[in-house]
């Protein structure tokens, strides 16, 4: 029987360390957490390498009184309380006592500290976990802590670090976003020596976002606000200029302390929705204030999730500060006399309540349940219940079933190797060339159905070929084939495009800078966070080379990180295809024939990059059944 053993303080303060600090990012969060307790008024933040060789934090707060230099490296000693009542009414980012013996626990720290009633600060070096030095120092009044060489003595855990880059970029996100939250406070932000930013402390909002997110973001933003019994909301919602394919800006605060969310997310969002034509994710950045003993920020380490007492109010509150701020928006955007806006105030609004038609079931119709049949489905052919070719029929009703078609096995397709008479050479045998496979029979082109379907035939099978998808697949493959080749062909832009970059989005395009170079696309750093986008894949004609950019960057942060470069550029080249034609573009004859003649050589014709079908077939067969000539 295995006997119950205490930890020593070592081991305990290294597997509390595994909550508190996760990465370097963590220990700049805590140090600059600790900072703005302190009622400082300029901090500077300075690292390198990521945050693993040096983290640096210097402000001018209060400082630690003289005795509890020591303290401060002890397991669970804070100043911000003092029973357990007090976590209660918590008024400070800080409270737990975990960071700094945490932190002190899997790296080399030196902290230098002095408060204002005391002629001389104190210095004290500790190396994982132990005291090495105390000593009395001359300095200003604040505190300066050094924190080098994180997880040297944990050197698992250097192995669940990214690169250097990425961890830079999670660095400026955490200062961005607590800079946005204190703007009365001004914060230096240094990578490697280079300035990121610097926040002016001067309590103005809009000029701490414009230094972070820049000035296209600030001309694009609607204020809003709205008020109960016990919560306050204000922030800045985004237009659909600045909508962003992913989540990475939106901001959330709850007394001033940075959190995740997913209800106020999804207030904001559904009241943005309501106005807005564009299927993306809104800039936002959300101020909620309200009674501490309605919010419980202990329930994670980090203090990044906290649970609050009445969601359903808050949500109402989000909700509708965001919505009302837009309608008046779009009501102001119109020039109407004022007598018939303050006639329109009074209007009352009127809300209706659409059920879905039911369907009538054809008496032929197999149903099944959408679980019991969604595993099965292949995009690719369809066919029906009795095995053959889909039939075109689909049913829908109110209790959520549907007609579907279990997938043709794509081995009944006709690929045969198509060669031309004139290369194949005398003894029958193919020439020793790399000849390419037609995937499907030479169709003849019958013209176009809606502008969008390109209709075929061949033999006794009719053939239905979606031109977009089919011609985003030609240009997709080709992009990737040319990239893998370096046979990119680029265009000049006329007038170069310069793009504005968040902290966080610089990050990701130095850490991909030569996925895009290989790409087609000429970059050049323009000054802090701009770049000059000097030239683009040619192929992508006449789209708007900012908007692909930041989708592309969207994109790889969707995708998340440790992907590999062929990942990325499969998706860089699925956003590339926009410039594939369109549906309801009017194609001749010749196009036509051109579009299908290249997809029949490609490797999959069949789908395109995003996985729907390009090509759906009917034999004679079935359209044969369809009017009854056959039983």
């Amino acid at each position: 029987m295995k006997r119950i053993n205490l930890l020593d303080i070592n081991t305990s303060n290294k597997i509390a360390a595994g909550e508190v600090v996760e990465r370097p990012s963590s220990v700049v969060k805590e140090l600059l957490e600790n900072s703005i307790d302190a009622d400082s008024k300029n901090i500077i933040v300075e690292f390198e390498n990521g945050g693993e060789s040096l983290i640096k934090v210097v402000d001018d707060g209060h400082g630690i009184h003289p005795e509890d230099v020591e303290k401060a490296f002890m397991p669970h000693a804070t100043s911000k309380i003092n029973s357990v009542e007090d976590i209660y009414s918590i008024n400070t980012l800080g409270f737990r006592g975990e960071a700094l013996p945490s932190i002190a626990a899997v790296s080399k720290i030196h902290l230098k500290s002095k408060s204002s009633n005391y002629p001389f600060g104190k210095e004290i070096i500790v190396e994982g976990g132990s005291v090495r030095a105390v000593n009395q120092v001359g300095m200003a009044q604040g505190t300066h802590i050094e924190v080098r060489d994180l997880f040297f003595n944990v050197p698992a855990r250097k192995k669940f670090m990214k690169s250097s880059s990425r961890e830079s970029a999670l660095i400026n996100e955490i200062v961005s976003r607590i800079a946005i939250s204190a703007p009365d406070v001004s914060i230096k932000l240094f990578s490697n020596g280079k300035k990121v930013f610097h926040t002016y402390g001067n309590d103005n909002l809009l000029d701490a976002i414009r230094i972070i997110h820049g000035k296209n973001i600030v001309e694009n933003l609607v204020y809003f606000e709205n008020h109960s019994d016990v919560i306050s909301v204000y922030g800045y919602i985004g237009t659909e200029d600045i909508s962003r394919g992913s989540r990475s800006n939106q901001i959330i605060f709850v007394n001033k302390r940075f959190i995740k969310n997913k209800l106020v997310t999804a207030a904001a969002e559904n009241a943005f929705k309501s106005f807005s034509t564009v299927n993306k994710y809104p800039f936002f950045i959300i101020f909620i204030d309200l009674y501490p003993e309605f919010v419980d920020v202990n329930i994670h380490p980090t203090k990044s999730e906290i649970k609050f007492k009445d969601e359903r109010s808050l949500y109402k509150v989000v909700f509708d500060a965001v919505h009302n701020a837009l309608k008046k928006r779009v009501f102001d955007s119109f020039t109407l006399p004022e007598e018939i806006k303050k006639e329109s105030d009074s209007i009352e609004e009127i809300t209706f309540n659409f059920s879905a038609p039911h369907v009538k079931e054809p008496n032929n119709a197999k149903i099944y349940d959408k679980e019991e049949i969604a595993p099965k489905i292949d995009n690719t052919f369809f066919v029906n219940d009795k095995g053959n070719n889909y039939n075109g029929n689909e049913v829908f009703s109110n209790d959520k079933k549907i007609e579907v078609a279990l997938p043709v096995d794509l081995k009944s397709v006709n690929t045969e190797t198509i060669f031309d008479k004139e290369l194949a050479s005398q003894d029958g045998k193919s020439p020793n060339i790399d000849i390419p496979v037609a995937k499907f029979p030479n169709l003849r082109i019958i013209g176009q159905f809606n502008k969008t379907y390109i209709i075929g035939e061949y033999e006794d099978t009719l053939y239905l070929i979606d031109q977009h998808a089919a011609h985003e697949k030609i240009l997709f493959e080709k992009y990737l084939k040319d990239i893998e080749n370096s046979q990119i062909v680029v265009q000049p832009l006329l007038v170069p495009c310069i793009i504005d970059l968040s902290t966080d989005d610089i990050s990701y395009y130095e850490e991909n800078n030569e996925i895009f170079k290989k790409a087609g696309f000429s970059i050049e750093c323009f000054g802090g966070n701009t770049i000059n986008l000097k030239e683009i894949p040619y192929f992508l004609g006449k789209l708007n080379p900012r908007n692909l950019f930041l989708d592309i960057i969207d994109n790889l942060k969707n995708l998340g990180t440790g992907k590999t470069t062929e990942v990325k550029y499969n998706r860089i080249a699925t956003m590339a295809c926009k410039a594939a034609v369109k549906a309801n573009d009017f194609l001749t004859e010749n196009e036509m024939q051109k579009l299908v003649e290249d997809l029949r050589y490609i490797n999959d014709p069949f789908h395109c990059p995003h996985g729907r079908p390009t090509i759906i077939k009917f034999t004679l067969n079935e359209l044969e059944k369809k009017f009854r000539r056959i039983q």
